[in-house]
């Protein structure tokens, strides 16, 4: 799995011209999803996520994490994240996983983040044109791929 966490004031996802998600203070996190997850990388991630400290404390340095500031989290599926662009000028994206696999590991994850974490959690719909809109604080955009955990 791969994410673009990016700490925002506000971030929103419409479908259709209906905004179908909405958070304060907290992550937005795009999560694009390969052939080969599990389960394992959910878990590896979530707890990944929930802890990081790139959260300002009170004397401004990015020391506390999102369950310290009861932040709230946008979820926001993205296979584009796993495109490849070596070869010519359209990229490829054979490793993203498609929907039959990406939909429940999408699904796990987002039930993952509810069952671990006591603040909003809000969504987008997978597969659908969405436009998000947000407010990067800081900025701060972090990526993590659990297939790099080292």
């Amino acid at each position: 799995m791969r994410v673009v966490i990016q700490r925002v004031s506000q971030a929103e996802v419409e479908v259709a011209g209906k905004i179908i998600g909405r958070i304060g203070t907290g992550l937005l996190i795009l999560v694009g999803i390969e052939n080969t997850d599990t389960q394992v990388d959910i878990d590896w991630l979530v707890h990944k996520i929930k802890n990081l400290r790139i959260f300002d404390d009170e004397q401004g340095t990015m020391n506390k994490s999102l369950l310290d500031v009861q932040g709230e989290v946008l979820i926001i599926s993205q296979f584009t994240l796993h495109a490849k662009t070596k070869k010519g000028h359209r990229p490829s994206y054979i490793h993203a996983a498609k929907p039959e696999i990406a939909i429940p590991l999408y699904e796990a994850f987002i039930q993952k983040f509810k069952e671990n974490f006591a603040q909003k959690v809000a969504t987008g719909k997978f597969g659908a044109m969405m436009n998000v809109s947000l407010i990067n604080q800081g900025p701060v955009t972090i990526i993590i791929d659990t297939k790099n955990k080292v």
